[in-house]
């Protein structure tokens, strides 16, 4: 690990704790040369399925794409980052439990709307209408309706 400070190569890890419910390690490095602090995260990289868009089209998982959309629907909602990064992966390990390459954007969509239902009923609504194009209040009332079902 370089560290960023001086560039030298040789660093020694302080300390090492599991975050984001056991999906990343923290790591606080220090490094010999020239005794600046610094923390790393490690995780592990897996393969995601490709998504298959509406019109057909293909392309890679974008992490930040999906985010950007869920933080947008929780905007100004009390719900924290902590526990958006924890929806995140729930969303991608069952995109990966499909054990599919490619996976439609329709079933991302459902798997982010079940996460979004979990966190923040008004954030579901918020994506929901976007996501299913909502023409009218109706439509609306449909999804809280459903909401209130559930």
């Amino acid at each position: 690990m370089y560290c960023p400070f001086c560039s030298a190569t040789e660093t020694k890890v302080i300390d090492s704790r599991l975050v984001a419910d056991g999906h990343q390690i923290r790591r606080r490095r220090e490094c010999i040369t020239c005794s600046e602090r610094f923390t790393t995260f490690e995780t592990a990289e897996l393969l995601m399925p490709r998504i298959i868009k509406r019109d057909g089209s293909r392309e890679p998982f974008n992490e930040d794409k999906m985010r950007s959309g869920l933080i947008r629907a929780l905007e100004k909602r009390p719900v924290s980052i902590e526990q958006v990064e924890l929806g995140i992966n729930k969303v991608k390990s069952q995109m990966r439990a499909t054990g599919e390459r490619e996976v439609s954007s329709e079933l991302l969509g459902n798997f982010i709307m079940e996460q979004l239902k979990t966190l923040d009923k008004v954030a579901y609504v918020r994506f929901a209408s976007v996501y299913r194009s909502f023409e009218d209040i109706r439509e609306f009332g449909e999804e809280i309706a459903r909401l209130d079902d559930d």
